[in-house]
């Protein structure tokens, strides 16, 4: 598994973690639940780096994420979202809106892949309903 699908599975799994429990920041990015060999490989190759620069990012713009999210919504509200893809859909979102670099496809195509493997039979669809919904309206330059 290449390292940055990684870092986006410890991102994810850290914004839900986060959802769940309310934890402070410093404590999410320290990846405490992680072995400490696997700590330790994936400080090498630079996955957790980049894993904490998501989180990070996340949470520093989580308002104008869930803003974005609540937006594109269609018939549905964001506190009724199961935690999985909530976690998916702010780190994605984080990503279309702050990580110009990282094309959108990229960043659609692997929380589609996060949610296939931790989310319900549906979850995929859903989510990339909502951020290709995202997608277009930064693409367009609208409001958000």
């Amino acid at each position: 598994m290449a390292s940055r699908r990684k870092s986006r599975i410890l991102a994810f799994q850290a914004l839900y973690f986060w959802d769940a429990t309310s934890r402070p920041l410093e404590e999410l990015v320290s990846f405490a639940w992680l072995e400490d060999q696997k700590l330790d490989k994936y400080n090498q190759n630079g996955t957790i780096d980049f894993s904490r620069l998501l989180v990070s990012g996340a949470l520093e713009n989580i308002k104008e994420i869930d803003k974005t999210i609540k937006i594109h919504l269609q018939h549905w509200e964001i506190d009724r979202l199961n935690r999985v893809d909530l976690a998916v859909l702010r780190l994605s979102a984080y990503s279309l809106m702050y990580q110009h670099e990282i094309p959108a496809s990229i960043v659609i195509d692997e929380a589609i892949g996060i949610c296939r493997e931790y989310g319900t039979d549906d979850s995929y669809k859903f989510v990339n309903g909502v951020l290709d919904s995202i997608r277009k309206s930064l693409a367009a330059k609208e409001p958000i």
